[in-house]
């Protein structure tokens, strides 16, 4: 599964990067983040209540950052696991442009899924991930006093698109498998640990 994005964020690059390796500020900009601690200068843990349609599931990440270069970037690589979801682990490369007063970042990611998890579609997870983190960045573009503009219809709009993929894709796995093994709550944890690995390896 690859990812790539592209945001532009109002302020100063090494500003940017501050925020980017502040625990406290990706704690508030991630949605549904718990807990974030960084255990070392490379680092660092996250618990993620991820809410998909009616089902609320907890996960655990922890991510490595390598090739690290001040202000301009770093690989960053980790691991999701859920227990009998499945798992997700992969990396991303993340890289912090100048143009003017404003920082652009961009990333690309590579991510595998495993267990059940894996059954869920790249459609459905990629929608998901995508979604927040445009989320994500528009919570970092306000820390930096910035304002969502369209971006919150935008969000609202993929919030709606997401529930149809998501219903679509959970009535083909209860087809596939039976009614109560995976669908329902256990097809939306799957997915919710989908997001919270591509949200812990491209914005953390």
């Amino acid at each position: 599964m690859d990812m790539t994005g592209e945001y532009r964020i109002p302020a100063r690059r090494e500003d940017v990067w501050e925020a980017m390796n502040d625990p406290e500020v990706l704690k508030k900009s991630i949605p549904g983040c718990q807990s974030l601690e960084k255990v070392s200068d490379t680092e660092m843990t996250a618990k993620v209540v991820s809410k998909i349609g009616p089902v609320k599931a907890t996960f655990n990440g922890h991510v490595t950052l390598s090739d690290i270069d001040p202000p301009k970037g770093y690989h960053i690589s980790g691991e999701g696991k859920g227990g009998v979801a499945g798992f997700a682990k992969g990396g991303a490369d993340v890289h912090l442009a100048e143009d003017g007063a404003e920082t652009v970042l961009t990333y690309e990611a590579k991510a595998q899924v495993g267990g059940k998890l894996a059954q869920l579609g790249s459609r459905m997870i990629d929608s998901t991930a995508k979604k927040m983190a445009d989320e994500f960045f528009a919570n970092i573009s306000e820390h930096f006093g910035g304002t969502p503009g369209e971006e919150e219809g935008v969000l609202e709009h993929a919030v709606h698109e997401m529930e149809d993929v998501a219903r679509d894709a959970e009535e083909k796995l209860e087809v596939a498998a039976g009614r109560g093994y995976l669908g329902g709550p256990i097809a939306w944890g799957f997915a919710a640990l989908g997001v919270l690995i591509l949200v812990i390896l491209i914005l953390s």
